[in-house]
């Protein structure tokens, strides 16, 4: 049923190994490719994004918060380790779909200090440097290697502007840094531009409630990761704390004032950038896939991904509570190019740039600069593993055009017009193997090896291509464990349903 590939080509995977512990998984991970459509309900893990900022405001919170089905993974749980080392208290307890943890907040003041250290969590990273402003003792921020070459001098010197004391360790504007008690520390007004790091700024309206005076962050033009901002505000929103968002209106500001903010529940909601996967999934194979309570009207930036895949069928149901069609339509099987600008939604793109390695022609996404300065160079990255493939691309400091293989392209156009037959066309996967071989490749072609640069949405994007794209191979595929440790399980159900039909 499954594509099985002789000596000359890539180790037969049997994809019940999917679910295998990741650090048991073969490295390199090969991709199996489907033979037919599925059908599932997956169910992602909670958002990254919310859950980090869930966990800033739980730990300054007064009283004990429950935070429900939140996402576990090496940046959230550091995140939360580290807000702990400084006098928060956590403990996970069983909920009705999962793990729930409780977080005894600090009532706006840390009683500790010591050294953190986030990995390569940028986000934690750049949050726990400003919570440790509201910390009484000196509080050491480090990271992993790469993100001592990730800048941070731009939040340093927001955090400065406001009274903190921030000192560099080692070098000027990179990890780690030490954050010293002061009394000067206090909020204010801070005016900026427009492509100031999003997740300082979130920082700051996130520890804003805390802060003398609260924040108000005026920008002189509109803020090119506003979708990340409009997320924080709907965040402290759910705690039911003060706030004004002008983002959309000619002031162009966020106001957060100082305020007592109280212990809650918080469900966290499915991660948008992890249900882009399954989404893109069921657009480049002709499937379907549904994925549970992922609200309408989600602030997270990543449901955009699926509004841009044409002819893709996105659907909600009438209670908005479940994003519960995603469906490929047959009558119209091919993937339409694409230009469009993905800065609202720059972690999504991703999985979007290597669906559109299928499409009918050149596509060009922009908008992507904060790509390089992720847990790789994320614009080199993409178009380095495309080209393994047989795409052409070119990149520019915030863009990357994408031309899929020519003679895949044009094989399945003459498939279109010379098709007479009055039958549906060819699933997605049996498209391929045509155009593949119309390209020269042999039926058991060659690994090709992905590098993921230890960058999880590196490994899951090219696990979807390899779905439809014989030969491919994941290295390092346990690096999905920073946002998506069950990514490999969830891969699994999608054979399962194609073996089903």
């Amino acid at each position: 049923m499954l594509a099985d590939f002789d000596a000359a080509g890539p180790t037969f995977m049997n994809p019940a190994d999917y679910t295998l512990p990741l650090d048991q998984l073969p490295d390199p991970l090969p991709i199996v490719p489907l033979e037919k459509p599925f059908d599932v309900t997956i169910r992602p893990p909670g958002s990254k994004s919310i859950t980090n900022r869930a966990y800033v405001l739980a730990a300054l919170a007064e009283g004990e918060s429950r935070i429900i089905r939140p996402l576990r993974s090496e940046d959230t749980d550091a995140l939360l380790d580290a807000l702990c080392t400084l006098g928060a208290e956590a403990r996970w307890v069983a909920g009705e779909d999962g793990d729930d943890v409780l977080i005894k907040g600090v009532a706006g003041r840390f009683p500790r200090g010591g050294s953190v250290n986030l990995g390569d969590g940028g986000t934690p990273t750049r949050f726990m440097i400003a919570a440790a402003c509201l910390a009484a003792e000196p509080v050491v921020v480090d990271g992993s290697p790469r993100m001592h070459e990730r800048p941070i001098a731009e939040g340093v010197e927001m955090l400065r502007k406001l009274g903190a004391t921030i000192e560099y360790v080692e070098e000027e504007g990179r990890l780690p840094v030490r954050i010293v008690p002061s009394e000067d520390f206090k909020g204010g007004e801070l005016s900026i531009g427009k492509t100031a790091s999003s997740q300082f700024i979130s920082a700051l309206m996130l520890i804003g409630p805390w802060m003398r005076g609260g924040i108000r962050v005026n920008f002189r033009e509109r803020p090119t990761s506003v979708s990340y901002l409009h997320l924080t505000v709907g965040c402290i929103a759910d705690w039911d704390a003060d706030y004004r968002n002008m983002l959309e209106e000619d002031e162009l500001a966020v106001l957060v004032p100082e305020q007592r903010i109280e212990s809650m529940e918080l469900i966290i909601e499915p991660d948008a950038s992890s249900a882009a996967y399954w989404i893109v999934a069921a657009a480049i194979t002709e499937s379907r896939a549904r994925i549970p309570h992922l609200p309408f009207h989600s602030q997270q930036p990543d449901v955009y991904v699926a509004r841009r895949l044409q002819p893709a069928v996105w659907k909600w149901d009438s209670g908005h509570q479940w994003a519960s069609d995603v469906r490929w339509p047959v009558e119209n099987a091919t993937l339409r190019p694409l230009e469009t600008d993905a800065r609202l939604y720059p972690d999504g793109a991703m999985a979007l740039c290597v669906a559109l390695s299928r499409a009918d022609g050149p596509s060009t996404i922009t908008g992507l600069h904060t790509l390089r300065v992720k847990e790789t160079d994320r614009i080199a990255a993409l178009a380095n593993e495309l080209r393994k493939i047989g795409c052409t691309v070119e990149t520019t400091d915030d863009s990357i055009t994408i031309t899929p293989l020519e003679a895949a392209r044009d094989d399945r156009r003459e498939e279109r017009a010379g098709d007479t037959t009055g039958e549906p066309p060819q699933t997605a996967s049996s498209s391929l193997r045509s155009s593949d071989a119309a390209s020269g490749a042999s039926s058991s072609p060659a690994q090709i090896t992905i590098e993921t640069y230890n960058d999880h949405r590196m490994a899951m994007s090219f696990a979807i291509l390899g779905l439809v794209r014989p030969g491919i191979a994941i290295a390092n595929p346990k690096c999905v464990a920073k946002s998506y440790p069950t990514f490999w399980r969830d891969f699994a159900k999608l054979y399962e349903s194609s073996a089903s039909r």
